[in-house]
């Protein structure tokens, strides 16, 4: 069984991922959810994450306590796909496989300030890029409970903008080791297609799965086949030999 480390995107927390964890638990995996820097319900008072280094902190606190002779199932969405990336590239030892759902997927040859202006620019939001901001309502497919759960736990969250244009933040060496899958979510109205399409092209990973009637919070709007996609993933990755050694298989486009 998997241990799986759940990243929210920005404004979001551990609670988006309330109907994943207890279908992976089902599943026999480890799970742990957590809350970023100024999210959720962590304890820094609003103001005090003035970084993009203070809003990965518990995620970089989390990696850490994990023993070296054990790796993990890291989940990045939307924007928790940085927040992951830089945890492969400082413990990329420590990470089995690290699973972008339709979350922002960097490489090593440019800054990831390239995804957030190309962002704006297919949105011609260019103007916001430092402002803090929260989602509204923009979730087509989710349930009315669910969207009344996030407008009560949503909170303000900035972009950093200026930390995401340094050069050199992320290395073939190190984030470029980790196995990356990249998750479409076919439906999704905030991320479109198109645009997860040129992330895959722009930074290739090792697999590209799909859920076809997910949203941009897929889940909350599609759980399940959300949780099948992951048990792929796994079944794909690991391939028990017959000596018993696990060993990482090649990944094929889905």
């Amino acid at each position: 069984m998997s241990h799986f480390v759940l990243v929210h995107g920005i404004s979001h927390g551990a609670w988006c991922w309330y109907k994943l964890i207890p279908l992976l638990k089902e599943a026999g995996h480890q799970v742990t959810a957590l809350d970023l820097g100024e999210c959720g319900g962590h304890a820094g008072l609003r103001g005090e994450i003035e970084t993009l280094d203070d809003h990965v902190k518990p995620l970089m606190d989390l990696m850490r306590s994990i023993d070296d002779d054990k790796k993990v199932i890291i989940v990045g969405h939307s924007f928790g796909g940085i927040a992951i990336s830089l945890a492969m590239e400082k413990f990329p030892d420590k990470i089995s496989v690290a699973i972008y759902v339709s979350a922002y997927m960097p490489n090593w040859s440019s800054p990831p300030i390239t995804l957030l202006l190309e962002t704006f620019r297919r949105t011609h939001l260019e103007e916001f890029l430092d402002t803090k901001f929260v989602y509204d309502n923009g979730l087509d497919n989710i349930a009315t409970r669910d969207l009344e759960l996030a407008k009560m736990l949503v909170k303000l969250d900035g972009l950093f903008g200026d930390d995401l244009a340094k050069e050199s933040l992320f290395t073939e060496e190190r984030f470029g080791r980790v196995k990356r899958v990249f998750v479409t979510c076919e439906e999704d109205e905030l991320t479109k297609i198109d645009f997860q399409e040129w992330i895959i092209n722009t930074s290739p990973p090792h697999q590209v799965k799909s859920i076809p009637k997910a949203d941009h919070m897929a889940m909350l709007s599609t759980p399940h086949q959300l949780l099948n996609c992951l048990k792929e993933i796994i079944a794909q990755i690991f391939q028990p030999t017959k000596t018993g050694i696990l060993l990482i298989s090649p990944m094929i486009s889905a």
